[in-house]
């Protein structure tokens, strides 16, 4: 792996190329999530088309079904999808850890050992650190995660230290555990919601000498002015010359406000979950494809988009398609919604490498009524208004 940086430093906004086996990521890059390898309703010509330069994939439902070892015996993880491009693999930690956090889940418990869980069959399974990187690198993805114990808001801080340090302690064990020259690891950020606290887990995985560095645990009901101080608290003390990737960011004001902050990578199932109930991602907000208005509607979803789905469809065909279920609209407001976004970080990089991207922030933010934020600390993290 290697990593440039082209524009911009530890905690402003960047532009960067991450070089990794199979192709080159221009960042900032969000990546389209692939729970199962597969990005619901998409082939792999879809998403070359698309062009994200990396796809995430969920190792803990891999995990579930069809298990790692018949991904490995298919050839990996890029084999067994058809997607060429660079995968990168979540620890599970994120799904075994919402696990335990359910009543209806008897026995679900976190440990120093890992996760204990029962599985959808009714199966018991233990989530280790070690389990966790066996499994990742049979799936042998171009990035894996470390095993981490996310928490969700408001955690205090008794809470956050002890689930910290849990986190620390697992990173080194992922680290012992890893052996594949085919997939890089990357270490996870915890902390909870203080940024001291953040700022003390980022130093402690930035000394464990990751190539890289997830920041988990955010995008979970936290504001957002405090989201953006607890990852400007944790970019600060990183190096400037590795790869960061914020763990669940998908609404276009959170990912503005990351990309200002000095974060380079991210995931988020939302906009493909949208694309599920009838939504599309349209200028700084969202259109609702079940109002009844839009069934004369002539125009595409949303202007000047050179997607599919605006090329060759209207809003009144797209409307009916999904009021009837057909599963051609969620195909299509899948893609849309995904080029929305990889657009948008396109976007965002250009105006980085050109030195306008306050002002570029500003522009995408302001519009359906609303006015521009002032493009300083915090103001792209508004909310995202619906159309």
């Amino acid at each position: 792996m290697r990593f440039e940086v082209l524009a911009g430093d530890a905690t402003t906004p960047r532009a960067g190329l991450l070089d990794l086996p199979h192709g080159t990521i221009e960042t900032p890059a969000f990546m389209p999530v692939g729970t199962r390898g597969t990005v619901k309703a998409l082939d792999a010509d879809d998403l070359r088309r698309l062009g994200p330069g990396m796809v995430l994939a969920n190792a803990y439902h891999l995990w579930l079904a069809p298990g790692p070892e018949a991904v490995a015996a298919a050839g990996g993880l890029h084999a067994f999808t058809g997607w060429e491009g660079n995968l990168l693999t979540d620890s599970g930690g994120y799904q075994a850890v919402s696990l335990a956090r359910r009543p209806a889940v008897p026995g679900a418990s976190v440990s120093d050992a890992g996760v204990e869980f029962a599985d959808p069959a009714g199966t018991r399974r233990l989530l280790t650190p070690e389990a966790a990187v066996e499994i990742q690198q049979a799936l042998a993805p171009d990035v894996m995660m470390v095993l981490d114990q996310p928490l969700s808001y408001p955690a205090g801080a008794a809470r956050a230290a002890d689930a910290a340090a849990r986190t620390h302690a697992w990173a080194a064990r992922c680290q012992a555990a890893w052996s594949s020259p085919r997939s890089e690891l990357f270490g996870i950020v915890q902390g909870g919601f203080d940024p001291t606290l953040r700022a003390q887990s980022a130093r402690a995985v930035r000394a464990l000498g990751f190539p890289g560095y997830g920041i988990g645990g955010l995008s979970l009901d936290e504001p957002p002015d405090l989201q953006r101080a607890l990852t400007l608290a944790v970019t600060a003390e990183l190096e400037p010359d590795k790869p960061r990737y914020l763990m669940g960011l998908g609404s276009q004001p959170e990912l503005l406000a990351a990309v200002a902050a000095g974060c380079d990578l991210f995931d988020c199932v939302w906009p493909t979950r949208l694309a599920r109930t009838g939504t599309a991602l349209v200028g700084p907000g969202r259109l609702n494809l079940r109002r009844s208005a839009l069934a004369g509607d002539p125009r595409p979803l949303e202007d000047g988009c050179g997607c599919a789905a605006c090329q060759r469809h209207t809003r009144a065909q797209l409307h009916f398609l999904h009021l009837r279920g057909e599963l051609l609209a969620h195909r299509l407001l899948t893609i849309h919604n995904l080029h929305h976004l990889l657009t948008l970080m396109r976007q965002a990089r250009a105006a980085i490498l050109a030195g306008t991207f306050e002002a570029f922030a500003a522009a995408r933010l302001a519009g359906a009524g609303r006015p521009a934020s002032r493009p300083d600390a915090g103001s792209v993290a508004a909310a995202e208004p619906p159309l």
